[in-house]
């Protein structure tokens, strides 16, 4: 509802995008909420009840933000769904923890993360991840450190790259903070260079690039020289529909089910379709064709889905641990008929910016690492779906930070 309108500040708080359109949307929900005869919908009115806690919550407003996740809270508990439960929970713990009450915020934490336990274990990695945060927040590092290191292991056994992403950056903060800079610091240097690229640029106004771009041209210039791939946009890879299909099947059935929202955008963990997928399409040897580099077979993947008019996925570079190459592949890209613009997957280079229009079965293949990427606004009527792909190259070449460009200053 809100998620493309929400994203986290460098201190991994949840914060607005832009905080005039957060406050509309907020208002537009509080609106729909009043206007739902009184307890006759009680499953949408814990679904709004949720939402505009977490706009409020985003926005300051912290008794506001209480008084809804408690309501939503409340009627998830009345329902008897569990994992609404565990989430609102969690989401309401955050906002004590926001708002400075840390008593109430660890015994929100420690409820659903003792919930999450012996009930919904699929939710244990983000309980984990919540109260890793905020042991973190509290100075208890080493408390902090082991749950996240444990968030950190069932997500890579999830196989997502972006959870993963976030439980590192919260875990490479502790690190940080303990002293142990050596080990924090490649996760670190994307963390920055993602945060500068967001303060100096963004894909979700496309018509600002051309202002900008002649600012950030020297300094992407030194980032991308590092690349061993750069952005290729492969057409016409003749991948067998039915396997194209099935995964497309796959992922609108996982994304409805258990999907996830990540920096706006539905993630969710991939299944069978995609193993059978890259056991019979060689997915190195089309990686190796288009950029030269010489790979192992995928070792991640993740479903991601854009749902939404305005979703989108602001410029970042992704943590170098993921490998030298990244794939990404359309398995479905609804457009209405004689829109003027679409959605695109668009990546910052030395010489501008490109845009890469992904129809079903065409791929991208990039250094996710070295080369800011995202995705701009979705149109209405507009649905993608994409899987993505992660290699290692290898000739394993360690990408030493004193030998990448410095954040600039």
């Amino acid at each position: 509802m809100l998620q493309h309108l929400i994203t986290q500040d460098d201190g991994l708080r949840m914060v607005p995008t832009d905080r005039n359109e957060l406050t509309a949307a907020v208002g537009r929900l509080r609106d729909e909420l009043r206007a739902l005869p009184e307890k006759t919908d009680p499953v949408r009115t814990r679904v709004l009840t949720r939402w505009v806690g977490l706009g409020q919550m985003c926005l300051g407003h912290h008794e506001d933000a209480r008084t809804f996740l408690q309501q939503s809270l409340d009627l998830a508990a009345a329902i008897g769904n569990t994992g609404a439960v565990v989430a609102t929970g969690l989401n309401l713990a955050d906002a004590h923890r926001y708002a400075g009450d840390v008593r109430t915020a660890d015994a929100l934490y420690r409820n659903a993360l003792n919930t999450a336990r012996s009930q919904q274990p699929e939710l244990l990695d983000f309980a984990l991840q919540h109260t890793g945060k905020h042991l973190m927040e509290r100075g208890d590092l080493a408390e902090a450190k082991i749950h996240l290191q444990e968030a950190l292991r069932l997500r890579i056994a999830k196989g997502n790259t972006e959870l993963v992403e976030s439980t590192q950056a919260a875990l490479d903060r502790v690190e940080l903070l303990l002293g142990d800079a050596a080990a924090a610091a490649p996760s670190y240097w994307s963390r920055r260079w993602t945060s500068w690229l967001q303060s100096h640029s963004t894909a979700r106004t496309p018509a600002r690039w051309a202002e900008d771009f002649p600012g950030l041209r020297d300094a992407v210039r030194g980032l991308t020289a590092h690349q061993r791939v750069r952005p290729c946009h492969l057409r016409d890879q003749s991948f067998p529909a039915e396997l194209i299909a099935a995964m497309a099947e796959e992922a609108e059935k996982a994304v409805a089910a258990s999907g996830y929202l990540h920096n706006g955008k539905w993630n969710v963990a991939v299944g069978d379709a995609v193993h059978r997928f890259a056991e019979q399409v060689d997915l190195a040897a089309v990686v190796a064709r288009s950029t030269g580099l010489d790979v192992e077979r995928p070792h991640t993947a993740v479903y991601i889905a854009y749902r939404e008019e305005g979703q989108f996925l602001d410029f970042h570079l992704d943590d170098s641990g993921f490998g030298e190459a990244n794939l990404i592949l359309c398995l479905e890209h609804a457009r209405p008929t004689g829109a003027p613009t679409v959605s695109t997957t668009v990546f910052i280079n030395a010489d501008g910016c490109l845009e890469c229009d992904l129809r079903e079965g065409d791929c991208v293949v990039f250094d996710g690492a070295l080369t800011p990427h995202g995705r701009t606004p979705l149109g209405v009527g507009e649905r993608v779906t994409l899987v993505s792909f992660g290699f290692r190259a290898r000739d394993q070449a360690i990408r030493a930070l004193t030998n990448l460009p410095s954040v600039p200053g």
